[in-house]
């Protein structure tokens, strides 16, 4: 992330953490148990749309930073000099996505790069325990927590780092007792410390990252260890993190426009309002309640998440703040970083507490708002994009709290790194959690969407187009039975939505929590059909008098054609402007400008949408989030209005009697978002018919 130091202070947020103890119950020697077991990394595998766009992530960008990306393949973590910033935080997320993408995929290029990572930075930890390149007054937790994330993926992976792994954290634990007692050291501000004191905060803010993997190490690997040591570190953290449950109180919590509220009170709050830390934080309350026992932390979760979707939320499923939350404007920005670490904060969120909603908002981001950031071969990424966004160039002024003019177009590290290095773990991470463990033996299709797991003697696998189409066939093989469950989407239309096993069919009898169907699978091979009833095209009223267009799980927005321009890469300081030496990156490594063809400044008449596309059959198209790709479309009646911009962009469409047809009706069309990369969401609207 961009140093606190470059825009803001964080120092008045300091006060808010002071007096977090009285929010948390004592905890115990027990944590409060997942309501759904993850399983390990490698026993789901993608198939499908799925599977080809985890292959093209690995040919692509993410692939390939460990060859040539400065922060990666030269970090201080690998014995290099390159560090974006003194939190050191390239390579930890970097290797926190590739883990998960080089399991999934079997893919052993892949698998090579975080072999050699991991065995240079688990052989270099030093003797009191540290795991990392700092030493003395530069060391901060911060770094090890996407890293730790990593490894913890990788010891349930693969059997031949188990053991090294766990050896190598709980050395680092215990370490971690000893700085945590010495008045927080490495994880609160001293002087003297290198890391500076607003930059301090990023770990005490993101905490729930490495709490999440010291619950792992306490639940599955603390025998002969010391487990009472680990617990006293969790409430080290937690008391001295900062504090999201109160932010997440109605009497603090900004529900406008943060662009209108007054510096003082969006300065001294901002680690609560920065997009990052928002989408990594959505999970933290939960996070924390597995060690305090609280469960009024339930609730408060519940308007972490409603609240920010509520009032700084896209219709995409993405978090709109660029760097900071903003309101609902569809010109703000919403950072790639921002995506990821939200749909891993929601389907953790899922698994912990079993609220649908959280796999439905899961699954909205995952199909809509990440891949329409990336382009379709996955070598080049935004670092925002907008709901709004005819263009993605460089800009000649932006609307943007903290994102340079170049920042909404595609490339190695426009604007900043950050997002070059943790957009590996989006789709990953989403394929992982696709499948979990229900109860002692079940299992359920958590996240819907194409592929297999392997459980024991249980096999499930699934083929389906899903969100671009509504059935998912299972074949299943059991040795003696067990019970399965699919998720039905809180969208649904339950009174068409029916399951088949063998030749007998019925409708869903759906749990109002958790949102799953129960199916007994008998031993054998068991074949199941599962419809999901499509109840068409909905409308969702967004701000300034426009609507959303969506289709089961996917927005639809209005396509913009364009003329693609690129150049090689540019470096991301000096304002995005410089470039790259020449051969520094592979020649499939490119920034683009998307340039609109087309006028932009259209209403539609919601009345004449219709839907095309949906009796498609065989396999989906790959690339699939390309502009025109997708087999699914819809025209729409539509005219051009007056539409002005703002800061460079367009404004807020007109509403009342400003908003009329300048021009003739014309047929317009819209496609899933995902592959349209100049597009509007928020529509405006007029009667036309």
């Amino acid at each position: 992330m961009k140093s606190a130091d470059s825009r803001t202070s964080w120092l008045a947020a300091l006060a808010i953490g002071v007096g977090v103890q009285s929010v948390w119950a004592q905890g115990n020697d027990t944590l409060v148990p997942l309501t759904f077991q993850p399983l390990p990394l490698g026993a789901i595998k993608p198939s499908g749309w799925l599977q080809d766009q985890l292959a093209l992530s690995a040919n692509g960008l993410a692939g390939h930073e460990h060859d040539f990306y400065n922060y990666v393949a030269h970090s201080t973590w690998l014995g290099g000099t390159e560090e974006y910033s003194d939190l050191r935080e390239g390579f930890p997320y970097w290797f926190n996505g590739l883990v998960p993408l080089a399991y999934s995929l079997d893919d052993s290029r892949l698998l090579d790069q975080v072999h050699s990572a991991a065995d240079y930075v688990l052989g270099a930890q030093q003797d009191d325990g540290w795991l990392g390149p700092e030493t003395g007054t530069e060391r901060n937790f911060w770094g090890r927590m996407p890293f730790f994330l990593g490894l913890m993926n990788m010891a349930d992976a693969d059997e031949a780092y188990t053991e090294k792994i766990v050896d190598a954290l709980w050395k680092f634990s215990g370490l971690m007792n000893g700085m945590l007692r010495d008045n927080y050291t490495g994880y609160h501000y001293h002087d003297g410390d290198q890391v500076s004191q607003g930059d301090e905060q990023w770990g005490r803010v993101r905490v729930q990252d490495m709490l999440i993997t010291l619950q792992w190490l306490y639940t599955e690997h603390s025998d002969g260890h010391n487990g009472t040591q680990l617990l006293e570190n969790m409430d080290m953290l937690i008391k001295g993190s900062l504090n999201w449950a109160d932010w997440y109180n109605p009497t603090t919590y900004i529900k406008q426009d943060l662009n209108t509220v007054a510096d003082d009170i969006t300065d001294a709050n901002f680690p609560y309002e920065h997009g990052v830390n928002v989408g990594q934080g959505l999970k933290a309350l939960a996070v924390f309640r597995r060690y305090a026992h609280n469960d009024s932390l339930v609730g408060t979760t519940k308007n972490a998440v409603d609240w920010t979707f509520q009032y700084h939320g896209g219709a995409s499923g993405a978090i709109l703040a660029d760097e900071r939350l903003a309101g609902l404007a569809p010109y703000y920005g919403s950072e790639t970083c921002t995506i990821v670490e939200t749909m891993y904060s929601l389907s953790y969120l899922y698994q912990a507490l079993g609220d649908a909603s959280y796999a439905d908002r899961c699954e909205k981001t995952a199909f809509n708002a990440l891949p329409v950031q990336l382009t379709p071969d996955w070598w080049a990424r935004q670092y925002v994009s907008q709901p709004n966004q005819p263009y993605a160039e460089n800009l000649t002024e932006t609307p943007f709290w903290n994102v340079n003019s170049w920042g909404q177009s595609y490339g190695l590290e426009v604007d900043y790194p950050c997002c070059t290095v943790n957009h590996p773990q989006g789709y990953p991470k989403f394929a992982a959690a696709m499948y979990v463990k229900s109860g002692d033996s079940g299992i359920a299709h958590a996240l819907l969407g194409p592929g297999s797991v392997t459980v024991g003697d249980d096999t499930v696998d699934c083929t389906t187009t899903y969100p671009f189409g509504d059935i998912l066939e299972y074949n299943i093989n059991s040795k003696s039975g067990f019970d399965f469950y699919v998720r039905v989407p809180g969208w649904a239309d339950t009174s068409k939505t029916t399951v088949t096993v063998g030749s007998t069919s019925s409708n869903v009898d759906i749990d109002a929590h958790t949102g799953l169907h129960k199916i007994s699978i008998p031993s054998g091979p068991t074949k199941v059909t599962y419809n999901i009833g499509n109840p068409g095209i909905v409308l969702e009223n967004r701000a300034n008098d426009t609507v959303a267009v969506h289709y089961g799980a996917l927005v639809f927005a209005l396509a913009i054609p364009s003329a693609n321009s690129s150049t090689q890469p540019k470096a991301y300081n000096n304002g995005g402007n410089d470039y790259l030496p020449d051969g520094y990156a592979p020649a499939q490594s490119r920034d683009y400008q998307y340039h609109n063809t087309s006028s932009w400044n259209y209403a539609i008449d919601p009345d004449t949408l219709v839907v095309h596309g949906t009796d498609f059959t065989g396999a989906l198209p790959n690339p699939l989030f390309a502009p025109g790709a997708n087999p699914l479309s819809m025209t729409a009646k539509g005219c051009e209005i007056s539409w002005g911009y703002y800061h460079g962009v367009p404004d807020t469409p007109p509403t009342g009697n400003a908003r009329k047809c300048i021009g003739d009706v014309v047929d317009v069309r819209l496609e899933p978002l995902g592959g349209a990369k100049l597009h509007l969401v928020d529509l405006p609207t007029l009667t036309l018919t």
